[in-house]
């Protein structure tokens, strides 16, 4: 985390008011944490990992990768 800096915290406009995650930007990671609990920990992941990780998710959304079944 970049310090002084000023956090900009997103979360999803399609989440509800529980079980939400909020992620910021920080240099060169991603820093996610819960909003129900922003003084929490928070969790840093490297922008590469990150970038996989929400390429993962949209493959999966299309049912092109992975190998969950449908629910």
């Amino acid at each position: 985390m970049i310090p002084g800096a000023r956090l900009v915290w997103r979360k999803s406009s399609r989440s509800g008011t529980t079980n939400c995650l909020e992620v910021a930007s920080s240099g060169s990671e991603i820093l996610v944490r819960d909003s129900k609990d922003p003084d929490g920990p928070t969790l840093a992941i490297g922008r590469g990992s990150w970038a996989a990780f929400v390429e993962a998710l949209k493959l999966d959304a299309t049912g092109e990768a992975g190998n969950h079944p449908r629910r």
